[in-house]
């Protein structure tokens, strides 16, 4: 017919299997609620959306083993999921196994094994990696995860930035900005939005008047910082100030509305922050901790975004905008002393090298971040090749080395200079898709608290399995 359509005649019908009652209908609109999708993700499955959206992921994955093997020639090695506890990560998922006290940890990456591959000679590996973090479960991570694990030996950090843009350049078909992307510091990142993952797709920035308050010359840990908005036809409600005020409790700063500047900071330095931001702008003031100070603006930017662009005020483009994030500091102080920013096992800055002992506060690192859109997509680093110096970094962070004696014989048996990355696949496609949720990128994923609604894992084991697992529980 004209139309496309067939008139078809049954000489005979078979039913190869009776339906019963579905839990929801295959509707475009009216979808139910995600719990129930996920609770029957094999119905849920069937909608053109979820079929589409893991159409597009196998092409990714496709394009992107085709671009390391055929281009540039690195090796896909699979790596063991099991492995030992690593020191000083993210938290781990414990396996028992059925000798009384020896427990397996599932891997929170390959680091230290595509370090140890770089050792033998595998210079150039890459691999499709699942990974497992027993943390918190947000719109953007999952206990369990899916990244491109990459490392190169006899590399630098310019190296490895250069093949990660020209490979995701292959990836998005197009859709990214001419090579190269842009680089900032973290402490530009930091200092201008207030986070180490700004979203560039809209002009909004910090304002640093550290300069205007006496206590900036003498305490270096001091900061002021404002955040002006272009428009007075946005009156904060009460429930937005009540945000801005969990935001800064959480932060321990103070914040002042533009409001109530002239009253609570003084007139005379009110007027000297309009003379510099302009008298056009509202401004939401912040001092304290110049680090917290930043972190407490840049969560008060999204929610004022969120205001502005609901008014149609602010114009936030389309576009997708790729940058690298570099200089990030070696270290940063926890609660037990120095703790790492990246890990363990990145290399410090050579022109820093002298700070470690005098100064490791101020010792940057050769890590690098990719962020697009407000996500991190990825971070790596170049890595510590030499047994001395990362001996030496494990003591300033107060772990025993000796736990990583594998690891540390195989930097002693000749490993060459490295460095690597790893990019989220389940990231790359929720920006893709323009997703709310890295869950309605994955094929099977666990919900928002991170149990899995289709099995109900985790879930009891019986008393037998407890007694060959030598587990005893505490529940009551």
């Amino acid at each position: 017919m004209a139309t496309g359509e067939i008139e078809i005649i049954i000489n005979k019908l078979e039913i190869l299997n009776e339906v019963s009652k579905l839990p929801f209908n295959l509707r475009k609109y009216q979808k139910p609620k995600e719990q129930l999708r996920l609770q029957h993700r094999y119905i849920d499955l069937r909608f053109p959306e979820m079929q589409n959206v893991l159409r597009q992921r196998s092409k990714m994955v496709h394009n992107m083993r085709k671009f390391l093997v055929e281009e540039h020639s690195f090796v896909e090695v699979e790596t063991p999921t099991l492995f030992c506890r690593t020191p000083g990560g993210a938290r781990e998922f414990v396996v028992p196994t059925h000798h009384s006290g020896l427990f397996y940890s599932l891997v929170q990456s390959p680091q230290q094994f595509k370090q140890m591959l770089m050792a033998g000679g595998i210079d150039r590996y890459f691999q499709i990696a699942r990974c497992y973090r027993d943390e918190a479960t947000r719109p953007d991570r999952q206990p369990e995860f899916t990244q491109l694990d990459i490392e190169l030996s006899f590399t630098s950090l310019n190296g490895i930035i250069n093949l990660i843009e020209l490979l995701l350049i292959k990836t998005f078909d197009g859709k990214l900005p001419k090579l190269p992307f842009k680089r900032i510091t973290y402490m530009e990142a930091l200092e201008s939005y207030g986070t180490d993952k700004p979203n560039l797709r809209y002009d909004l920035k910090l304002k640093n008047v550290s300069s205007l308050f006496s206590q900036s010359s003498t305490d270096t840990n001091f900061g002021a910082f404002v955040l002006p908005y272009t428009s007075k036809l946005v009156k904060l409600t009460a429930k937005y100030k009540e945000k801005i005020n969990e935001i800064r409790k959480k932060y321990n700063v103070r914040v002042v509305l533009n409001e109530n500047i002239s009253k609570e900071i003084g007139h005379e330095i009110n007027e000297e922050i309009k003379s510099i931001i302009g008298e056009e702008n509202d401004i939401i003031l912040s001092v304290g901790d110049k680090k917290n100070v930043c972190l407490c603006l840049g969560e008060i930017r999204n929610v004022l975004t969120a205001v502005l662009e609901l008014k149609s005020l602010i114009k936030i483009n389309d576009d997708l905008e790729p940058f690298w994030i570099v200089d990030f500091p070696l270290f940063e102080m926890g609660e037990d002393g120095l703790q790492p920013c990246h890990h363990p096992f990145t290399a410090p800055h050579p022109d820093d090298l002298h700070l470690l002992n005098t100064d490791p506060l101020k010792v940057r690192s050769l890590a690098y971040d990719i962020v697009l859109n407000g996500h991190e997509i990825g971070g790596g680093s170049v890595r510590i090749h030499n047994a001395e110096l990362q001996e030496r970094i494990l003591k300033m962070l107060n772990i025993d080395s000796s736990k990583l004696s594998h690891f540390m014989n195989a930097l002693k048996s000749g490993c060459p200079p490295h460095a690597g990355i790893a990019l989220g696949i389940d990231r790359l496609m929720a920006v893709l898709c323009t997703a709310e949720s890295i869950r309605d990128v994955i094929a099977f994923p666990k919900s928002h608290d991170g149990k899995d609604p289709l099995s109900g894992a985790p879930n009891k084991i019986s008393s037998d399995d407890q007694k060959y697992y030598h587990i005893k529980s505490t529940e009551t």
